[in-house]
């Protein structure tokens, strides 16, 4: 396997329900496994995810677990997760999907570049940025 790049997010017991969403966002397959299949199964973190990953058609990968009970969360901030293309029917039903629930943060709007942009926390605190590419017709 060549080398790749790709998120991983951490979340404090919503693991399981986040993936659930990007799956139902991005479409794919979605693997998640807790701590109790991984032996422990008397921990108060059973139930908690320690591994999943989304994998798409498009090529997308998205990888998350749980933080243990024991360990101090951190939300997620100073950055964003970019989407971009030229598609604009495929990454405008990303946007709606993704905004919905959450926090609009710029309007998906034509911006001063060319491009229509906009940006997004969705319902689990997640950033995300999405860029449709204007037509070079």
């Amino acid at each position: 396997m060549s080398s790749r790049l790709n998120p991983y997010l951490t979340f404090n017991g919503n693991a399981r329900q986040a993936m659930e969403f990007y799956a139902n966002v991005f479409g794919g397959n979605l693997v998640l496994n807790t701590f109790a299949e991984f032996g422990a199964t008397d921990s108060p973190d059973a139930d908690r995810t320690m591994h999943a990953m989304l994998e798409t058609d498009a090529g997308y990968t998205i990888m998350a677990s749980d933080v243990t009970s024991d360990m101090p969360y951190q939300p997620m901030t100073g950055s964003s997760l970019s989407l971009s293309g030229d598609d604009a029917d495929l990454l405008r039903g990303y946007w709606e999907k993704l905004s919905a629930g959450g926090t609009v943060t710029m309007p998906m709007q034509k911006q001063a570049w060319g491009d229509e942009f906009g940006m997004c926390v969705d319902k689990f605190s997640v950033s995300w940025m999405v860029n449709i590419s204007r037509s070079q017709a």
